[in-house]
């Protein structure tokens, strides 16, 4: 487990700014402690100061996970979010999406959302910004970017896709072998 280097850490800010904006800071500058993002093995881990000082215990080749997956880098080193960021960026989402509830297993297996399941739009989402979706009785389901501006979702037909499925927490059981 190491820090992350800059681009690695550009990376990772770049992608989490698409979906909570300036609200990073509040991420890493918590009223229950300092938090910090380490690196393990292409995965990077979101975790408090506190249980990283504990971790210095472990050997590095013993340690399997620490703290909460946010995402991994691909090898072409790009970052890839992964659902179990979610719990964190929800609370902090800039732009949000709620689905009528005919609309929510659809998206939960793994499909976009079209403009007949589209219940609520945050006002002003722009064409291909990064947004967190929710059911209508608010609970987070996802996230995605949204493949539409507000403006435009109130004109196109009803089988037009607004938003591109990015992670939804349907993948816990779709892909359980491969979550850490």
């Amino acid at each position: 487990m190491r820090p992350l280097t800059e681009e690695e850490t550009r990376a990772l800010f770049e992608k989490l700014a698409k979906y909570v904006g300036e609200n990073i800071q509040l991420l890493v500058d918590r009223p229950d402690g300092a938090y910090c993002f380490r690196l393990h093995k292409d995965r990077v881990y979101y975790l408090s100061e506190r249980i990283l000082k504990m971790a210095t215990n472990i050997p590095r080749e013993h340690l399997v996970s620490l703290g909460t997956c946010f995402g991994k880098f691909t090898k072409t080193q790009k970052f890839r979010l992964h659902i179990t960021a979610l719990d964190y960026l929800a609370p902090y989402a800039k732009y949000k999406v709620w689905v009528k509830p005919g609309a929510e297993q659809s998206f939960l297996y793994g499909n976009h959302i079209l403009k007949s399941g589209l219940g609520r739009i945050t006002e002003s989402t722009a064409q291909y910004q990064g947004v967190v979706v929710y059911s209508m009785a608010d609970v987070p389901l996802g996230f995605g970017v949204a493949a539409k501006s507000t403006q435009e979702c109130r004109k196109v037909d009803p089988m037009a896709i607004v938003v591109f499925h990015q992670a939804d927490i349907g993948e816990y059981i779709r892909h359980e072998e491969t979550l850490t």
